[in-house]
C-alpha cells in the first residue's frame, strides 16, 4: 500500500511539475506570438491567436519540461514576469524585420511620389507599396515555415534565457541597439535601388530644366516617375523580397548572433 502511495505521490510531483512547466511556456510563447509576423498581426482574431498559444504550448512544453524541473522553480508571479520579458525579446527581435519592410517602403514611396496612393487601407496607415512589401514578405516566412522555425527558436531559447530567470540589462540593451542598427541598414539596402534611380531623375530634370526652361518638366517628368517606379517595383520586388527572407531566416536561427 505504501508504494502505491508513494507511486501516486510521485505522479502527482511530476503533474504538477509539467503543469508549471507549461504554464511558463505559455507565457513565453504568447508574448512572442504577440509581436511575431503573421501570427500576431493585428488582422488575425484574438481566439485564432490563443489556439494558436495553446497548439505551441502543447508541442514545446515536453521539451523544456526537464529543463525546468532541474531549475526547481516554485511557483509564482517572479518567474512568470521573467518568461514574459524572455517572449518579447523574442517577437521584438522578429518585429523588427516588418519595421524594416515598412521603413523601406517609406523610403521608396518618397523617393518615387508614391507615398500618397491608396495610403491607409491598411490598419496601419502607409504607403500602398508598404502593403505590397509587407503581406509579400509576411507569406513568404510563413510559406518558408515560419511556424516551425519559431517552435525551434522556442526550444532553443530555454539555452540563453534560463526559465523563470532576467535577461541582463546590459547586454539586452546592447542586443537591441545592433538590432535596431541592423534594421535600418537592411531598409537602406532594400529602398537604394529606388533611392539611385530617384536621383539620377532628378538629375536629368534639372538638367532639362537649365536647358529648356520654358519646358514645363513636372508635367512631363512626373508620370515619367511613376511610371518608371512602377516598373522597377516589378522588376526588384522579387530579389528585395528574396535578400529580406534571407535575412529574417538567419535573424531566426541565430537571434543573438551578430547583426547582419
Amino acid at each position: 500500500m505504501n508504494e502505491v502511495i508513494a507511486d501516486l505521490t510521485g505522479l502527482l510531483d511530476l503533474a504538477e511539475g509539467m503543469l508549471w512547466a507549461a504554464a511558463l511556456a505559455f507565457v513565453r510563447i504568447g508574448a512572442m506570438v504577440a509581436l511575431m509576423p503573421g501570427l500576431g498581426e493585428t488582422a488575425v482574431p484574438p481566439r485564432i491567436k490563443l489556439a494558436l498559444v495553446l497548439a505551441l504550448t502543447v508541442v514545446v512544453t515536453p521539451f523544456v519540461a526537464d529543463h525546468v524541473m532541474r531549475t526547481g522553480l516554485a511557483p509564482g508571479l517572479t518567474p512568470l514576469a521573467g518568461e514574459a520579458a524572455a517572449g518579447l525579446i523574442l517577437g521584438i527581435g522578429m518585429r523588427l524585420f516588418v519595421m524594416a519592410l515598412q521603413t523601406a517602403a517609406s523610403i521608396i514611396a518618397q523617393a518615387t511620389t508614391l507615398s500618397q496612393l491608396f495610403a491607409g487601407v491598411a490598419p496601419e496607415p502607409q504607403p500602398a507599396i508598404g502593403n505590397l512589401l509587407i503581406i509579400a514578405g509576411v507569406a513568404l516566412a510563413l510559406g518558408a515555415g515560419l511556424h516551425v522555425r519559431a517552435v525551434e527558436l522556442l526550444i532553443l531559447s530555454y539555452d540563453l534565457l534560463p526559465a523563470g530567470g532576467y535577461p541582463d540589462p546590459g547586454q539586452v540593451s546592447a542586443w537591441g541597439l545592433g538590432r535596431i542598427s541592423s534594421t535600418f541598414a537592411l531598409a537602406f539596402s532594400l529602398a537604394a535601388p529606388f533611392v539611385i534611380a530617384a536621383t539620377i531623375y532628378n538629375l536629368a530634370i534639372g538638367a532639362i530644366n537649365r536647358a529648356m526652361p520654358q519646358l514645363m518638366v513636372s508635367m512631363i517628368g512626373a508620370p515619367a516617375l511613376t511610371l518608371g517606379a512602377l516598373a522597377l517595383l516589378a522588376i526588384v520586388t522579387p530579389v528585395l523580397l528574396a535578400v529580406w527572407l534571407e535575412a529574417f531566416s538567419a535573424h531566426v536561427a541565430q537571434p543573438f548572433g551578430p547583426p547582419r
